[in-house]
């Protein structure tokens, strides 16, 4: 008996939605495999790497009720993906193997036992739950991750701060240079707790979220995080260790304001970025009277300028910055108008949307 008969896209899209966490190779060879189980008349796909684990539900008629079973996740995805479109799928249980059928194709893969097969517990002892709306979460997380650090030495920074506090959700980013904080109200109040979720998790989770109102369920613990949503469940260790502490990071009394058109901002920023140097992709901003000057040069002494007329009767400055970290957040925020807040040419600049009141984003300044 077939362990489960369905169409194409039945079997695809949750097996899709488990298969971006699992790496290409492994020490261990199950965990390039995806368990994938049957029953009470639903059939799981369920992904680890060890740090995370995710599981995608299908819920489907046909089908007899099996043992689990693991396979090559890849060549899975790669072989319904192959099918054409509406293909009528029959996945069946043949001793150490797992037939495929569709029409006149036939493919055998092998398994590994599923008894095996590593899984993460959900959170448990003291845990903070609470649920917002995807499309809520998905842009929250829009609005910091670009931030967060690669493979920095100082693993806290590899990560997102989720901060839960009375009836607020907090999102911190940084990699030392820049900082990016957002905020959003819950609709009860919650101890306090503070955790970093890995950036792959980040990452998979906005990839995974859709852009609905339907609810995000959130489980927060000490040692781990879940996320459920649709047919989804995302399960996550945690980074163990400090974070900095984001208040002191953010300026407070910075006197000198600016405001700007974002689109203007950013499409003068792409053009000087063009010029700037390769390795250090600096920009300097020029301020004075009523002018604003972005000037770019690279090492073979070419150079760029764009002059923007603005209303600023602050200080005269001449900073400098990274324009990739400049663009980032201009990329990632889609409000009208950006302000600028500045100290002196040492200190670091904060970046704030009118439209976004809950958004920060700091930035470092660099010598030119």
């Amino acid at each position: 008996m077939a362990l489960v008969k369905a169409k194409r896209d039945e079997l695809l899209e949750p097996l899709s939605a488990v298969s971006g966490i699992i790496e290409r190779r492994h020490t261990l060879p199950i965990l390039s495999n995806v368990l994938i189980d049957r029953a009470d008349g639903v059939l799981s796909f369920l992904a680890t790497d060890i740090e995370i684990q995710i599981t995608a539900r299908s819920a489907l008629a046909a089908g007899a009720e099996g043992k689990p079973v693991t396979v090559g996740a890849r060549k899975l995805v790669d072989i319904l993906r192959a099918l054409p479109e509406g293909a009528e799928v029959t996945l069946q249980q043949q001793d150490k193997r797992l037939q495929i059928k569709a029409g006149k194709s036939r493919f055998t893969l092998q398994t590994l036992p599923a008894e095996d097969f590593p899984r993460l517990a959900k959170p448990s002892g003291e845990v903070a739950r609470f649920a917002v709306a995807q499309k809520a979460l998905r842009r929250l997380l829009g609005l910091v991750q670009y931030a967060m650090a690669q493979q920095d030495i100082r693993y806290y920074l590899n990560g997102l701060l989720v901060l839960v506090e009375d009836q607020q959700l907090r999102l911190v980013a940084t990699d030392g240079h820049r900082l990016a904080y957002a905020a959003m109200s819950l609709p009860a109040s919650l101890p306090r707790l503070e955790v970093i979720v890995p950036r792959k998790t980040v990452l998979e989770l906005s990839k995974l979220l859709a852009d609905s109102e339907d609810e995000v369920k959130i489980e927060l613990s000490s040692a781990q995080a879940a996320f459920s949503f649709g047919a989804v469940e995302l399960v996550s260790k945690l980074v163990d260790g400090k974070f900095p502490d984001y208040t002191r990071v953010i300026p407070t009394t910075h006197k000198n304001r600016l405001l700007l058109e974002r689109d203007v901002l950013r499409q003068s920023l792409q053009r000087a970025a063009i010029l700037s140097n390769e390795k250090f992709r600096g920009v300097r901003w020029v301020l004075t009277d009523g002018s604003l000057k972005i000037v770019s040069s690279n090492a073979e002494q070419e150079e760029a300028q764009e002059e923007l007329e603005i209303k600023y009767g602050g200080d005269a400055l001449d900073i400098g910055f990274n324009v990739n970290y400049l663009l980032d957040v201009l990329n990632n925020v889609s409000a009208a108008e950006v302000e600028c807040h500045f100290g002196d040419a040492a200190s670091s600049a904060l970046l704030q949307f009118p439209a976004e009141p809950d958004f920060k984003y700091v930035v470092m300044p660099m010598r030119i």
